[in-house]
């Protein structure tokens, strides 16, 4: 994958995280500046979610670590656990607002 795809698909997965927040209705601010989208929960904790373009991946850190997804079989994948990106931002922020919330 070439720079413009990988821009353009981490762009996709950004916007499907925005998504699923503003119709989630949970109360978690996110801003996005440059290649960085902070996450900020009630409690004042934050989960980062930035591109690395050099290594094509996508970075998540929350206060359960640091995880690296890679694009496999089209699907952003943590070459930790095994998780999809989307699953594994839902999990975070409900442990960072410390309730389930319900994604689309």
């Amino acid at each position: 994958m070439n720079e413009t795809e990988f821009h353009k698909l981490v762009d996709i997965q950004m916007q499907n995280i925005e998504e699923a927040i503003d119709e989630s209705e949970a109360d978690i601010d996110y801003e996005v500046t440059g290649n960085v989208m902070t996450l900020e929960f009630e409690n004042r904790s934050q989960i980062i979610i930035n591109r690395q373009e050099p290594m094509r991946e996508i970075w998540l850190a929350s206060k359960s670590g640091g995880f690296h997804f890679k694009l496999v079989d089209d699907k952003w994948t943590c070459s930790k656990t095994g998780m999809a990106l989307f699953e594994m931002v839902k999990e975070e922020c409900e442990k960072h607002a410390d309730e389930e919330i319900n994604w689309v």
